[in-house]
């Protein structure tokens, strides 16, 4: 399944935000200060890199480590699992990220061309508007609300799902994931809450965990 268009997905959307009580007008205006501090939209560059090519899209769960020699085509990371890629001698074509694991490594790999992908929510406006200006290299912009301007919405919720959609509509000519753990027993209430809408929507896509 593709969402293809924001009214595909907003029936998840409307169901997270009533899961979590999240605020949807926090959301869109996150997705405002996005867009309007964005300096540069790379999403054409990133969809060169992706378009027609296997991808993998690495996760951070500890096994990430046993799965790196079996990572294949185009690697997209997760958050923080860039730092781990990225110290093993692997730089991440593309980083999906709501700026919550961000250090300055992602500076270093974005100057060097790793895309970073900006997700905007209504938690992370002061992250958005710390890092966006401090990163030189190419930015795309996403939200999990109707998308505006230059920030866009392709379906997934936290960072791992995301980038798995990413990938997708993207139009990868395959997905394989690496470094997903959605059973890890270590989690708190709300991050396990958050791993099961990751087994759900990854589902939607054919990715069974």
């Amino acid at each position: 399944m593709k969402f293809s268009k924001f009214e595909d997905w907003e029936p998840c959307y409307l169901q997270i935000l009533n899961d979590f009580g999240f605020d949807r007008a926090a959301d869109e205006e996150a997705a405002r200060v996005l867009d309007r501090l964005l300096p540069r939209n790379s999403l054409p560059l990133l969809r060169r890199r992706i378009r027609g090519k296997a991808v993998t899209v690495c996760g951070n769960a500890p096994a990430l480590d046993e799965e790196l020699d079996r990572l294949e085509g185009v690697v997209v990371a997760a958050d923080r699992a860039a730092e781990r890629l990225y110290r093993h001698g692997i730089r991440p074509a593309a980083i999906a990220t709501d700026l919550d694991g961000a250090t300055e490594e992602f500076t270093e790999m974005n100057r060097k061309g790793t895309v970073i992908v900006v997700h905007a929510h209504g938690d992370n406006i002061p992250l958005i508007e710390w890092w966006v200006p401090r990163l030189p290299g190419p930015l795309v912009g996403t939200t999990q609300a109707r998308p505006v301007g230059r920030v866009y919405n392709f379906g997934g919720f936290s960072d791992g799902d995301r980038a798995v959609f990413l990938a997708h509509a993207l139009g990868a000519s395959s997905v394989t994931l690496a470094g997903f753990d959605l059973d890890d027993p270590s989690v708190n209430p709300v991050k396990r809450k958050k791993l099961l809408w990751a087994r759900r929507l990854l589902a939607l896509l054919g990715h069974d965990l």
